[in-house]
C-alpha cells in the first residue's frame, strides 16, 4: 500500500505558509476599510445592500492580493527584494515560492477578481443598467492592470514614484465612491470627503512601508516619494497624509452635523498620533516595521468608528 512520506508534510505546511505570507494578510485591512466606508455611507442614506458590499470586499481582497502577489514577484525581477532589503523577506526572492509559481498566482487572482467583480456588477445593475456596468467593468480591468503593473510591469509606474497616487486612487475614492454608487446608483459630492479618509490614510500605510525600504528601494533604483525627497521630508509627508485623513472627517461632519456621535472617530486619532510620532522617531527598518500593521489597522479602526458614527 502506497503511503504519502512524513517529509510531505512538514514541506506542505510550508508551502501553505508562504504563500499566506505572500498574501500579506496586514495589509488587507486597507481593502476592507474603503469597502466598508462606502456601505457605511450608503446606509447613512438607507440604501444599505449588503449582497453589493459583501460582494465589494470579496472582489477587493482578491485584488489586494493580486497586487501582493505582483509586489513580491515585480520587486524580485526589478531588484527591490534582494539581499539590501531590510524589510521582511519576500517569497519568490528568499526562494520560497518561484518565480513561474507566483505568475500562475497572480493569474489565478487576475481571474478571482474579474469573475467576483462580474458577479458584483450582475447584482448591482442587472440587465436594465449595461452602461453603468460597463463603465464598472472598464474600472475593474484598470484595477487589475494597475495592481499587475504597480511593480510587475515591464516599466512599474511603482518605480516611477507613482504608487501612491495609485493607492489614493483606489484604495480612496474609487474604493469608497465605487462601493456608494453600486448601492445607491447616485452621486452625493459629500462622500468625497469619507473617501478622501481612506486615501489619505492608505497612502500613509504605503509611506511608512516605502520609508522603512527607502534605502534597498535606491539601490534597486525604485524612486518612491521617500527616494525622491528623502527621509526627513517624507516623515513630514508622513504628518501631512495622517493630517489630511483627519481634516476630512471633520469637513464631513462639519458639514453634514445631525448627531454628536458622528464625532465618534476622534476615539481612533490618539492612534494616529501613536503613528506619525514613531514613524518621526524611528530610523531603523526593524523599528518602523510594527508600524505599518498599526497603521493598517488604525484605518480600519478609524473607518469603523466614524461610519458607525453616521449611522447611530
Amino acid at each position: 500500500m502506497s503511503h504519502t512520506p512524513q517529509s510531505t508534510i512538514p514541506q506542505n505546511l510550508g508551502l501553505i505558509k508562504a504563500w499566506i505570507s505572500a498574501f500579506r494578510p496586514r495589509t488587507l485591512p486597507l481593502a476592507l476599510a474603503c469597502i466598508s466606508m462606502g456601505g457605511f455611507m450608503a446606509a447613512a442614506n438607507n440604501t444599505f445592500n449588503g449582497t453589493v458590499v459583501g460582494l465589494c470586499v470579496l472582489t477587493t481582497l482578491f485584488l489586494q492580493i493580486l497586487s501582493n502577489l505582483a509586489n513580491d514577484y515585480g520587486d524580485s525581477k526589478h531588484g527591490a527584494d534582494s539581499v539590501h532589503r531590510e524589510g521582511p523577506k519576500r517569497a519568490v526572492q528568499a526562494g520560497y515560492i518561484q518565480a513561474d509559481h507566483m505568475k500562475k498566482g497572480m493569474l489565478v487572482f487576475s481571474i478571482l477578481s474579474l469573475l467576483s467583480g462580474l458577479v458584483l456588477l450582475w447584482v448591482a445593475f442587472g440587465t436594465e443598467g449595461m452602461l453603468l456596468a460597463l463603465l464598472f467593468l472598464g474600472l475593474g480591468l484598470a484595477s487589475i492592470w494597475a495592481a499587475i503593473n504597480y511593480t510587475a510591469g515591464d516599466k512599474p509606474y511603482g518605480y516611477a514614484g507613482l504608487g501612491d497616487i495609485f493607492v489614493f486612487v483606489f484604495f480612496g475614492l474609487i474604493g469608497v465612491l465605487g462601493t456608494y454608487f453600486l448601492q445607491t446608483q447616485e452621486f452625493n459630492y459629500l462622500v468625497i470627503l469619507p473617501a478622501l479618509v481612506c486615501g489619505f490614510f492608505s497612502t500613509a500605510v504605503l509611506n511608512v512601508n516605502n520609508i522603512r525600504d527607502i534605502n534597498s528601494d535606491k539601490l534597486a533604483g525604485k524612486n518612491s516619494i521617500p527616494v525622491r525627497i528623502g527621509p526627513k521630508a517624507a516623515r513630514v509627508y508622513h504628518l501631512i497624509l495622517l493630517s489630511g485623513g483627519v481634516l476630512s472627517a471633520i469637513l464631513y461632519v462639519t458639514l453634514n452635523f445631525y448627531s454628536w456621535w458622528q464625532w465618534l472617530f476622534i476615539l481612533a486619532v490618539p492612534l494616529l498620533l501613536i503613528n506619525g510620532v514613531n514613524v518621526w522617531r524611528k530610523q531603523t527598518s526593524q523599528e518602523l516595521d510594527p508600524y505599518l500593521k498599526q497603521m493598517a489597522i488604525s484605518t480600519l479602526l478609524f473607518v469603523l468608528l466614524f461610519g458607525i458614527g453616521q449611522v447611530v
